[in-house]
C-alpha cells in the first residue's frame, strides 16, 4: 500500500456516492457528490442534519440531562457528546450559556439543548413538565446508584468539577444519588459521572436497541 492508498483508508467515513444518486430528500445532494466524513452511524450516511435530527426525535428517551455551568466547565461537551449517545431528550445548561463545545464533538447539532439563565428557572421548568430532578454527587446522605431505582422520567443533574452541585441546586433536587468509588480520590469526573447514570438509566428503563 503506498502513501495515498493509506491516506485514504485512514479517512472516516465514505466517499461519493456511486450513480445513481438516491432520489429521497432526506440525502443531501453535497455530501453525495463529495462524499461523508461526519461521525454519524452508517444508517445515516449522507443524509442532511435536519434529516438525522428529525428521526432521533421519534425515538428520543425520557430521561433529561442537566449540568450546572457557572465557571465554563470543559466538562460540557462530553456530556452532550455521552446523551446524544444514549438518546436524553434534552441537555439543560444551567448558568452561562456559553460552553466549550469541542468536548461535543458535534453532536451538539444532533441534539436538543436548553438554557437556563438560574436554578430558580430550571426548577420551575422541571416542575412544570412533572419531571423529578435526581441530583448525582457523593453528597452525605446520598443513595448508591447502584441500589436506586431511576424514573423513566426524570432530569440527571451534574455539578461543576470540583465543587459539585451548588448550594442553589442543592435545594431543588428531589434525591441525590452518589456513584461508588473505591480510591484515594474524593470524586470523580463530572463527565464520567454522567456518562455511568445515563448507562445506569439506560439499563433500568430502556427494552433495547431501535
Amino acid at each position: 500500500m503506498d502513501d495515498g492508498d493509506k491516506q485514504l483508508s485512514d479517512q472516516v467515513g465514505v466517499g461519493p456516492h456511486p450513480d445513481p444518486w438516491p432520489t429521497d430528500p432526506k440525502f443531501d445532494p453535497e455530501l453525495l457528490a463529495n462524499g461523508d466524513r461526519r461521525n454519524v452511524i452508517d444508517k445515516f450516511r449522507y443524509w442532511t442534519m435536519e434529516a438525522i435530527v428529525a428521526d432521533l426525535d421519534t425515538r428520543r428517551n425520557p430521561f433529561h440531562v442537566a449540568i450546572e455551568n457557572w465557571q465554563h466547565d470543559f466538562n460540557i461537551g462530553t456530556v452532550v457528546r455521552t446523551a446524544n449517545a444514549f438518546m436524553a431528550a434534552e441537555v439543560h445548561i444551567v448558568g452561562k450559556r456559553r460552553w466549550n463545545r469541542r468536548g461535543a464533538m458535534v453532536t451538539d447539532r444532533y441534539q436538543h439543548i436548553r438554557h437556563h439563565p438560574t436554578v430558580d428557572e430550571f426548577s420551575e421548568w422541571a416542575k412544570e413538565h412533572q419531571l423529578p430532578v435526581i441530583g448525582i454527587d457523593n453528597l452525605p446522605g446520598s443513595i448508591p446508584i447502584e441500589t436506586a431505582q431511576l424514573p423513566s422520567a426524570c432530569v440527571l443533574v451534574f455539578g461543576q468539577e470540583g465543587p459539585g452541585l451548588s448550594a442553589e441546586m442543592r435545594p431543588a433536587l428531589n434525591e441525590t444519588l452518589s456513584i461508588a468509588q473505591y480510591g484515594s480520590t474524593r470524586s470523580i469526573n463530572a463527565g464520567v459521572a454522567a456518562g455511568i447514570a445515563m448507562h445506569t438509566w439506560i439499563r433500568q428503563n430502556h427494552s433495547g436497541p431501535d
